[in-house]
């Protein structure tokens, strides 16, 4: 029994009438007879008894009524999703980002695509430095990225989400801890927690270029795996690191000094980012709902 046969039985066995199915289904009443002597010949049995003035369902009839309204069901919903997705009013759309420093933003993100597309799925992958994001969304295996970039392909389309002021942080027993402010040049011979990236990494590179213009090379004496670790490693008194007021915001350290630069230095910004050609139209849909939602106003990637 197919769809189609489906629906012309139900319509047949609630108005238990000929005439009247076939108009309620908008065909010729002997279209609708074929149809039913079709679905019989299927099953195997007869699924009404028919007079001339008389239509009831035969046990078998009666039997097939849910199964039938199932499978109606069930084509409606497949329906309905294709549609969804075409128009971008469901779908799954996989989210990366790095960690701490943006999980506020991420959070905001998720509740305002849950309450204005709420048959949208965001997927987040948590843990994706900005390089593993842009490698991730340009190879397909995310649909965006929220993160820091220096430089983005011509690929690749982004929203400015927010900007990050820079800052120092230190552990607490350190000799500067107590300044309100600290320069590079006070920090020659510090040793340094990096985070991983390299030079794909904005944070990393921010911190070359700062040490070069301050005339020294950093020394770097560990390579944290993520924000939460560089800042226990800091309290433990291993080194310092460059870090941003959005770490601070979101990570409590007792035993850590948080420092801003001066001069302070342009900060970084914070993008959303996500493929030029993606045919997903529910990544069309948070995009939408990112721009709506960030005071930053969007910008090319």
């Amino acid at each position: 029994m197919d769809v189609h046969h489906a629906r012309a039985f139900l319509a047949v066995a609630e108005e238990l009438h000929f005439g009247r199915a076939a108009a309620r289904l908008r065909m010729a009443q002997p279209t609708l007879s074929r149809l039913i002597k079709a679905l019989e010949k299927d099953l195997g049995a007869p699924v009404f008894e028919r007079s001339t003035r008389h239509v009831s369902l035969t046990p078998a009839g009666a039997a097939l009524v849910e199964v039938a309204r199932e499978l109606v069901a069930v084509s409606e919903r497949a329906r309905d999703t294709v549609r969804g997705a075409v128009t971008g009013e469901t779908g799954v759309v996989r989210l990366g980002f790095a960690g701490a420093s943006i999980n506020r933003s991420v959070a905001r993100l998720a509740r305002e695509v849950r309450a204005r597309c709420p048959g949208v799925r965001l997927e987040l992958h948590s843990s994706q430095f900005s390089p593993q994001g842009l490698e991730r969304v340009i190879s397909g295996d995310l649909d965006l990225s929220v993160g820091r970039w220096d430089f983005l392909p011509a690929e690749v389309r982004s929203y400015l989400v927010g900007r990050e002021r820079l800052i120092v942080a230190m552990p607490r027993t350190h000799r500067l801890a107590s300044a309100s402010s600290v320069a590079m040049a006070d920090l020659t011979e510090e040793e340094w927690i990096t985070l991983p990236g390299g030079s794909m990494s904005a944070l990393s590179n921010r911190l070359q270029s700062l040490a070069r213009t301050a005339g020294f090379v950093p020394r770097v004496r560990e390579h944290a795996p993520d924000s939460w670790t560089q800042t226990l490693l800091v309290d433990a008194g291993v080194g310092i690191a460059l870090t941003l007021d959005s770490v601070r915001d979101n990570i409590g350290a007792d035993g850590v000094a948080w420092l801003p630069l001066d001069p302070p230095g342009p900060p970084l910004e914070v993008r959303l980012i996500w493929r030029e050609h993606d045919d997903n139209r529910a990544v069309e849909r948070v995009t939408h709902i990112a721009a709506a939602i960030f005071p930053a106003r969007p910008a090319a990637g």
